[in-house]
């Protein structure tokens, strides 16, 4: 079977920075997906869902990205089991509208529900569950991945095909389809506490203390406080709210999930909206309007998981130059260095409203998976910061010499010599993808910057 139709296009993550052109095919079956990765010319190829990842992860310049949003269908559900099988195109949010009349719902999700199944597996996206619940990749049962050969294999949890693919970036092949584990939920409401935490080290301390007690946990920093108020969060966790919380109208329709949206952001904003001066003050009314402690709300599942999914193409709100999404996970034992980093940001007066850190539990099996134990912090800047390149070089550093690492899906611009240093597991990931791929076909812009997977004479 010939591949698909294919056009030329422009690509970026979601930061809008970092653009490069590559050849698109979309194909609608795996008899397509076949014909494709056998077609991807000398520059090789990489799958892309949704664009959701923060860089250059799903870009190849001047070759091929396979975009997988047309292998979008639900194969089948057990509503007894509470297991699913889709294909890698279908996303989170497409799930939730299938599963939740069920009484079923995804057992992780990061901080949008756009994005595929394949996606969520190739980054090994985490949420605020991580604590309890581990990433993506852990509830996964089993997974069809195309490989470099043009063959089908299924890769199960345990298997080095599993552990390299999972957290993989899309660099040992193509993810067709998958069987998930779900969790049972018995409303589509969720119950929160909510707090605020004086500094950074109140945060800590009240997350390490209380966290086990929550299936979801997070806390938004405010990273321009400084002073006594360095870190300065408002913590919200909460669970699946029981039937007897929802009040009788609720009850009707327990499992609704119909999810508010405001217009796009306009496509043109105004040069420099996001400064330090706009962002204190945003920061300073979140902490002031927020409880200094409210127990038991309830909320629906968008505005808890996916706040920012509510107002479409948010990423334009720091205009034309985009924005560099930075997170990072140093060890337990490391709190100094994370309270280093955060006084270095603050100091440093980045404009950051949207910073969250989270605690995460036990490792996951993924040689390239980002998340370990520790402390995880995530902040966005506008890209066109001054110095702001040499600066996060800086944070890369005490972050690989307090035994951390950078999230590779949300990474644009980390330097290379790093890399091993933060992914000890990289070693075994490319003797594997020699083994699977020696002409090099699954490569990407992120893979040739750091040096991931490098083709044959090239």
């Amino acid at each position: 079977m010939p591949p698909p139709d294919t056009a030329s296009r422009t690509l970026t993550g979601w930061g809008r920075t970092a653009p490069s052109a590559a050849r698109i095919v979309r194909p609608g079956s795996v008899a397509e997906a076949v014909a494709a990765v056998r077609d991807c010319g000398p520059r090789g190829g990489i799958p892309r869902g949704l664009g959701r990842a923060y860089g250059d992860a799903a870009q190849n310049a001047g070759g091929t990205v396979w975009d997988m949003t047309g292998l979008d269908r639900v194969l089948s559900v057990d509503a007894e089991a509470g297991v699913v099988v889709c294909e890698a195109g279908v996303s989170l949010h497409r799930l939730m509208r299938v599963l939740l009349p069920l009484g079923w719902f995804v057992p992780v999700t990061p901080g949008t529900r756009y994005v595929t199944v394949g996606g969520a597996i190739g980054a090994d996206i985490h949420g605020k569950n991580h604590h309890v619940a581990g990433s993506f990749s852990r509830h996964v049962r089993s997974l069809e991945l195309l490989t470099a050969d043009g063959e089908v294999r299924t890769a199960a949890p345990g298997s080095d095909l599993f552990t390299a693919t999972c957290g993989g970036m899309g660099l040992t092949g193509v993810i067709l389809s998958a069987s998930v584990q779900l969790l049972p939920v018995r409303t589509s409401l969720m119950t929160v506490d909510t707090e605020r935490a004086r500094d950074l080290d109140d945060a800590m301390a009240r997350l390490d203390a209380e966290d086990h007690r929550y299936r979801y946990s997070v806390a938004w920093v405010d990273l321009l406080a400084r002073g006594r108020t360095l870190g300065r969060a408002v913590l919200t966790r909460g669970d699946h709210a029981p039937p007897g919380a929802l009040s009788p109208r609720a009850r009707r329709d327990p499992l609704a999930f119909r999810p508010a949206q405001l217009p796009p952001a306009p496509r043109h904003l105004p040069r420099g909206l996001l400064n330090r001066h706009s962002v204190a003050l945003f920061n300073a009314l979140w902490y002031r309007t927020a409880p200094r402690r409210r127990t038991g709300e309830l909320r629906r599942l968008a505005p808890f998981f996916h706040p920012l999914d509510g107002l479409p193409y948010w990423n334009r709100v720091y205009g034309r130059g985009g924005f560099v999404q930075y997170q990072f996970v140093v060890p337990y034992g490391q709190e100094d260095a994370l309270r280093r980093i955060v006084l270095r940001i603050a100091d440093r007066r980045c404009p950051s409203f949207l910073a969250v850190l989270k605690r995460f539990g036990a490792a996951d099996p993924g040689w390239l998976s980002f998340p370990a134990p520790g402390w995880t912090l995530a902040l966005d800047v506008p890209a066109g910061l001054p110095g702001l390149g040499g600066f996060l070089d800086e944070l890369d550093e005490r972050v690989a010499s307090a035994g951390g690492r950078v999230y590779l899906a949300k990474d644009s611009r980390l330097r290379p010599d790093l890399l091993a240093a933060m992914y000890p597991r990289l070693p075994d990931f490319r003797a594997l993808r020699a083994e699977l791929d020696p002409r090099g076909v699954f490569t990407s812009d992120l893979a040739r910057r750091l040096g991931i997977a490098h083709r044959p004479g090239r």
